[in-house]
């Protein structure tokens, strides 16, 4: 159940429709901080035409402020490690790491920080913001789907969401490749990020 239901106020007054809070869900409102260790930020791109390769950043941080209440008002803020970047093979960890890519010695971090959100109808919500990439900002939107609440053994109040958004990494900067002899290129600009958000409820 999304954050807002439709009733018309009177069946017989003009078309003016009123938005009622879930009460469940308006008890979500308040301060999370993100699990790092029961959540994960990662990535597909395509490779040499033919196949994927998927990888994550194993260490990243953020907040989410939510509220039940009107939903444009949650903000949310990740901070991502470059350095921690992981797909699996040690070289191409160090590639993406170097000047080739990320540079990640002059550029340890890449940041997302909201500038509006929105309920997109049912469980699903967009939220907007900058992201940030080596010295580069430009806008993001992360179509995000609320995946429930729970109270875990040790008495934390989370929230889960599951969501993902696509960006051309040039935008960026991310611009190295090398052609192939066959047509087309090792590497292609478009990559899918995915995010699956396990956040805590602050007192």
């Amino acid at each position: 159940m999304g954050l807002f239901t439709r009733r018309s106020q009177d069946t017989t007054a003009p078309a003016t429709a009123v938005l009622d809070v879930d009460p469940a869900l308006a008890a979500l409102t308040g301060d999370y901080v993100i699990d790092p260790a029961h959540s994960s930020i990662g990535f597909t791109v395509r490779h040499a035409m033919v196949t994927n390769v998927r990888g994550s950043f194993a260490e990243h941080e953020g907040t989410l402020h939510l509220d039940g209440a009107d939903p444009a008002r949650s903000t949310a803020t990740i901070d991502v490690t470059i350095a921690s970047v992981d797909t699996g093979i040690a070289d191409r960890d160090g590639h993406l790491r170097g000047g080739d890519f990320f540079d990640a010695d002059a550029f340890p971090l890449m940041t997302f920080r909201s500038t509006g959100a929105r309920s997109l109808g049912g469980d699903t919500y967009r939220i907007t913001g900058d992201l940030t990439i080596k010295d580069v900002t430009r806008p993001l939107s992360i179509d995000l789907e609320f995946a429930g609440s729970a109270t875990d053994v040790y008495g934390n109040e989370r929230v889960g969401f599951e969501g993902s958004a696509e960006i051309l990494r040039s935008d960026w900067g991310l611009t190295w490749n090398a052609a192939l002899e066959a047509g087309g290129v090792m590497v292609s600009d478009k990559v899918k990020l995915t995010f699956d958000i396990s956040a805590i409820k602050q007192a």
